[in-house]
């Protein structure tokens, strides 16, 4: 009896530990413009499914999926109002048919033992999961506008489907905001496999980290504009990577093991290539007997297209490292490849065509790791327990978008921080009217991306801004706070308001980190900045007030440190995504992201900048910065009003001044800059994308027969600014590429590439 006694509280012990919080915390996550009685948090057994292995749990899963019925799915264009965290415990969950998550979906598995997803031998669809359905001959919805939604902690498995059959594990057309984290992919090895892992055909990516795929006939078959995919590991695939087309890529850390081939990215053959650049850091290929394979040669078309940079490759038993359309381009074999690629160069002077090794950037030690760039994946607390989670609304926050959670909010968090626990923000739209304090120590995960907004006077004077989330209280603050999966924005007219005010010096050897944390300024309900209040005027200068959304999305400052962001968005609305037909819409945001720090070090990997009316990117004073595939776009009002209105030059800000610096340039000189550096040095850029779409809401101004004539200027290197190094640089809509002090650099027609024109190496020295 007594050893029965104690086994069974050995058991118990056991399963406590092995539990996911989440799985076992209180939900009480509200959607308020979701109906009554609307449930954010959905486990897939409390809908009947059983993961046991053995029974068809496709409606179940379905239903935890869709329920109710209104959710956005077939017809619906994209919403905020009907969020979902859909989790799986444990278990082997089978399914005979696709898996289709509606807009604004989180899917998400126990992390300390991830469920799987098993096809049945008789499957039937396009993915295990289905990210974009095809009901009709189109995507259900624009891939360019799916936001808001991961998958992360699962194991997609093909193998109970014949090899020769097709098969795909998870079909996810998407774009920014969105992730797949700690994925394995398990297919059939049998020669006759064409099973393939992931397929993306469209979309605006993104970002993807910790993914597994084993065997299948193609690992990832991907098309995207551009992607930051981190930590990728292919074994025994046909082929790891097919390219279908892109931009611009950048891959970090990525393993392809007992591979037949490594990346292919010959699709349109040499005079049509679909590649626009790959990046490849940090990784190693082994047993596989060619790594790359390109079609780009001299005279290939576009001029640019399937350019390649390779920066600390490790092979080892890799006979070819590049090949090309006659043979052997790069010898591989056991070796290192410190520095290698192929496209066009300014250093800083050119264009010159390269193909052959180059030099490879010279890191810093403050931003490296064990092997390459410091990075760290998002913690998911897995081995916490429900009692060191403080839940928001436990905390008195209602989120119901109408509520005053200001002290409520500051509460939890200061009680959090102080208990050394984790603060849950449960899914909902919380109204603050003043500063949030965040103490060193915090950290703050939310649930199905809850947004927090600033609203009311305190943020309404563009002359006196105020921070709406202030971390550390002064600049130089030491220590440490971690933020995940939730969103900052504002609601209704907020001129002073800088989002997330960055003060904190964190340790060198534990920086602060920042995963799946967004701004959004605009576009959704509760925002009151949608169609009814701020439709788009094509034509128009007027500036209507009430529909200025914000001072500054991010502001790093002068002594803050050590910080790393992965998987960013900071996005002002260009469109209403409550809309049927996502109408555009105008709202100012005055400023993107600043970092000012003078101490320097920090990693931004796949974040973008959106959509700000004086620039995207700004980097002042500063040093020691790695980027993987910054991406931004020009305001689609501009130039009708330009980048001088409304928002006035503030000298303490370095503030780019138009009216001074576009004197004697011609074309629409004063739009927002994607990226200015300014008195910077050691800067270390590995894939950028920075467009300019419209003129005024017309597209006319962005192809290579109108001219390329969006704006005049893109990219701006300033002052004693030193050591800046960019591959893949990307830029559309611009007359020049890049220019330092007031003279281009580079102008685009030098340098066309499929879309884009690109830039693969460049470096001011």
């Amino acid at each position: 009896m007594r050893f029965q006694t104690l086994l069974s509280g050995v058991i118990a012990l056991a399963a406590t530990v092995n539990a996911y919080w989440l799985e076992d915390i209180s939900h009480q996550g509200v959607a308020p413009f979701g109906g009554d009685g609307y449930t954010v948090f959905r486990n897939v057994k409390d809908f009947g499914a059983k993961g046991d292995g053995v029974t068809d749990d496709t409606a179940a899963i379905t239903r935890a999926m869709n329920t109710p019925d209104n959710r956005c799915l077939q017809g619906c264009a994209s919403t905020t109002t009907k969020p979902a965290v859909v989790y799986f415990p444990s278990g082997t969950y089978l399914i005979s048919s696709s898996i289709v998550p509606p807009y604004f979906t989180q899917i998400v598995g126990d992390p300390n033992n991830r469920p799987v997803l098993k096809a049945t031998a008789n499957f039937q669809g396009f993915g295990l999961i289905d990210g974009n359905p095809y009901y009709t001959e189109n995507l259900n919805w624009v891939s360019t506008n799916v936001f808001y939604r991961q998958i992360r902690n699962l194991v997609i498995d093909t193998t109970g489907i014949a090899p020769a059959t097709a098969a795909t594990g998870i079909h996810w057309p998407t774009s920014q905001a969105t992730s797949l984290i700690n994925v394995e992919f398990n297919m059939p090895t049998d020669p006759s496999v064409v099973h393939v892992g992931l397929f993306i055909e469209s979309g605006s990516g993104g970002f993807m980290s910790d993914l597994t795929f084993n065997g299948g006939a193609t690992g990832a078959s991907m098309g995207n504009q551009q992607y930051t995919m981190r930590n990728l590991v292919f074994n025994n695939c046909q082929t790891a990577i097919i390219q279908l087309w892109n931009w611009g890529w950048t891959y970090i850390g990525l393993q392809i093991n007992n591979c037949q081939k490594g990346i292919d990215i010959t699709a349109g053959g040499s005079d049509a290539i679909a590649t626009g650049s790959i990046t490849v850091i940090d990784s190693s290929f082994k047993d596989t007997p060619v790594g790359i394979i390109s079609v780009w040669q001299s005279g290939s078309k576009p001029d640019t297209a399937g350019s390649i940079i390779l920066e600390n490759l490790s092979l080892s038993n890799v006979p070819v490292a590049v090949q090309g359309p006659s043979g052997t381009v790069l010898a591989g074999g056991t070796t290192t490849i410190a520095g290698w690629g192929q496209g066009h160069q300014y250093t800083p002077d050119g264009p010159k065509s390269f193909q052959g090794t180059i030099t490879p950037n010279t890191r810093p030690s403050s931003l490296t790791g064990s092997n390459g760039y410091y990075s760290r994946s998002k913690p998911q607390y897995e081995n916490l327990a429900t009692g060191d989670i403080v839940s928001a609304r436990s905390s008195g926050a209602k989120g119901d978008a109408s509520t005053d959670d200001t002290a409520a909010l500051q509460s939890a968090i200061n009680s959090a921080a102080s208990g050394g626990k984790v603060l849950f923000l449960d899914h909902g739209i919380y109204k603050v009217t003043g500063t949030l304090s965040i103490p060193a120590g915090s950290k703050i995960v939310g649930e199905g991306y809850p947004i927090i907004v600033a609203s009311g006077s305190t943020f309404g004077d563009m002359n006196n801004p105020k921070p709406l989330l202030q971390v550390g209280a002064k600049s130089g603050d030491a220590g440490q706070v971690e933020f995940s999966d939730f969103v900052v924005g504002t609601q209704g007219a907020a001129p002073g308001a800088i989002l997330i005010e960055w003060n904190l010096a964190s340790p060198a050897g534990s920086p602060s980190g920042m995963w799946d944390v967004h701004a959004r300024v605009g576009g959704f309900q509760g925002s009151n900045f949608q169609v009814a209040q701020c439709p788009k005027q094509p034509g128009s200068s007027t500036v209507d007030s009430n529909c200025i959304g914000a001072y500054m999305l991010m502001h790093v400052t002068p002594q803050a440190s050590n910080l790393y962001m992965e998987n960013t968005w900071l996005w002002t609305a260009d469109h209403d995504i409550e809309d049927a037909s996502n109408t555009q819409i105008t709202v100012y945001s005055g400023r993107g992201l600043l970092i000012e720090s003078t101490v320097g070090n920090f990693w931004l990997v796949g974040t973008a900048v959106e959509h700000n009316n004086l620039y995207n990117y700004q980097f002042v004073n500063t040093k020691n910065i790695f980027a993987s595939m910054l991406q931004t776009e020009t305001p689609y009002y501009q130039p009708t009003p330009d980048a001088t209105t409304p928002f006035p030059v503030v000298t303490a800000l370095n503030d780019p001044d138009f009216k001074a610096s576009c004197n004697g340039v011609s074309g629409n000189c004063a739009n927002a800059w994607g990226l200015r550096v300014v008195d910077s040095t050691d800067i270390f850029i590995y894939g950028a994308g920075h467009y300019s779409f419209f003129n005024n809401y017309s597209t006319t101004c962005s192809t290579v027969d109108a001219g390329e004539n969006c704006q005049s200027r893109i990219v701006s290197i300033e002052g004693s600014t030193s050591n800046v190094n960019v591959y893949a640089l990307n830029t559309i809509g611009s007359l020049s590429m890049i220019d330092k002090d007031g003279t281009s650099l580079a102008k685009w027609q030098d340098n066309v590439n499929v879309f884009p024109a690109n830039i693969m190496l460049f470096r001011t020295g």
